[in-house]
């Protein structure tokens, strides 16, 4: 049956280039010192503030959650964190749901 197909003979392998310059190993290190730069840096320094926000809440400190519930710290335990809604209202929160601390009289204006 090799009549009705025609051989195919691999042709001369192409030489080989020059070896690695060492040019591939800048690319590698500049996309490390890119992302590391523009990724982890950033992003380090905010779980470190948002940690010390966590740490440093106080009984009447006026925060917002991170669903958008704004209140007043009435209670603070080790993980949770009872929050004044209204004059009648207080949620139980964790700690870690809290986005950020309001200036003092800020519930007041709104």
């Amino acid at each position: 049956m090799s009549f009705l197909i025609p051989a195919a003979y691999a042709d001369a392998a192409a030489p080989a280039g020059p070896a690695g310059t060492g040019f591939e190993w800048v690319f590698l290190v500049g996309f490390l010192v890119i992302f590391y730069l523009m990724i982890w840096r950033p992003q380090a320094k905010r779980a470190k503030e948002h940690k010390s926000l966590i740490g440093n809440l106080q009984k009447g400190d006026e925060v917002v959650t991170s669903g958008g519930i704004a209140g007043k710290v009435t209670k603070v335990s080790d993980d949770f964190v009872v929050i004044e809604v209204s004059d009648t209202v207080e949620l139980k929160i964790q700690k870690v749901a809290i986005a950020a601390t309001l200036p003092k009289g800020t519930l007041k204006a709104i």
